[in-house]
């Protein structure tokens, strides 16, 4: 009775700070830190890119960011899987890749609101419920344990791994009601007329440990991140440059914008970070912003165009 008091004190505190604020403060200040810092050099950035000799890099580049959306969009069908034995449908994937960009639009739930509602029609409203908020955990495990090979630089990174220890059957509730209290836009937007349940009774989980959804989130991030290393070696003619390093750097920067969700996508927030924690190790910034501008662009073009039938449709059913 008492841990249960102490439980109830600590979600009730979780909900007065106003973690929005907070979020929508670092990332506007990310925001602005990127602009003065691309204002600053900007006598030093050159764009001027032979595209008839790297379009093909640029295009593999832009395949991997394609990839690496259908690499999530298969973590997430055995995320489903891993919450309750349903039947699924052929369109799984798809309806995930195709409603993919939504992650763009203001308020950063949106995604998740329609992913909640095509799983609540196949299946129980907690299990699509449940399933969805916890897709961006799976990512941030998957992130940070690639992150902790770090620990070659330094003992600090393997912290990195904690975050992966709780996502097991016998801790994942613990996980699934902070995320609830902490991720109050989605909660709301997505929220049960009835929550008078026990987790453990509405969610049964298939197996003690997801391995095929964690492995496909792995793959996840580090096609995300070839596709970051092909722009950025066809912008930097040095090929000294240390690639662990940059992936470790890689892998933290994501992990932060995918934290920061008032960021869509963690445009701005990711860049910061990384301008921030690459430092100034041998690689020209200059370099490392012309990269990080073409990622964007490729990441962002990916999104959008397997996206936009998904896209064309809503529109049709406006007119």
């Amino acid at each position: 009775m008492k841990l249960k008091i102490q439980n109830q004190f600590y979600v009730e505190f979780l909900k007065k700070i106003r973690f929005s604020k907070l979020k929508r403060l670092f990332f506007l200040s990310s925001l602005l830190y990127f602009c003065l810092y691309f204002f600053n050099n900007f006598g030093q950035i050159s764009f001027d890119l032979n595209f008839e000799e790297d379009g093909n890099t640029l295009l593999l580049s832009f395949l991997f960011c394609i990839l690496s959306i259908y690499l999530n969009a298969f973590a997430w069908k055995y995320i489903v899987l891993w919450f309750g034995k349903i039947k699924i449908k052929n369109n799984l994937i798809s309806f995930y890749v195709l409603t993919n960009i939504l992650k763009y639009v203001p308020g950063g739930i949106w995604h998740f609101f329609e992913r909640f509602n095509f799983i609540k029609n196949i299946s129980n409203p907690h299990l699509a419920f449940y399933s969805t908020l916890i897709e961006p955990f799976f990512m941030l495990c998957a992130s940070l344990l690639m992150a902790s090979i770090g620990i070659i630089f330094s003992p600090f990174y393997l912290l990195l791994v904690i975050p992966i220890l709780f996502l097991n059957r016998k801790l994942i509730y613990l996980v699934l009601r902070r995320l609830e209290s902490l991720k109050g836009k989605a909660s709301d937007a997505l929220k049960l007329k009835n929550t008078n349940y026990q987790l453990e009774e509405r969610i049964q989980l298939s197996s003690f440990f997801p391995v095929r959804a964690f492995l496909f989130e792995i793959g996840f991030v580090f096609s995300k991140f070839v596709g970051f290393l092909i722009c950025f070696n066809t912008v930097n003619s040095d090929n000294k440059t240390d690639i662990l390093f940059l992936f470790v750097i890689f892998c933290l920067s994501w992990s932060i914008g995918l934290i920061v969700p008032t960021a869509p996508s963690g445009v701005g927030v990711f860049e910061t970070c990384f301008l921030i924690l690459v430092g100034r190790n041998n690689i020209p910034q200059n370099i490392i912003i012309v990269c990080l501008i073409y990622f964007r662009l490729i990441s962002t073009s990916a999104d959008l165009l397997i996206s936009f039938p998904f896209l064309f449709k809503k529109f049709l059913k406006r007119i």
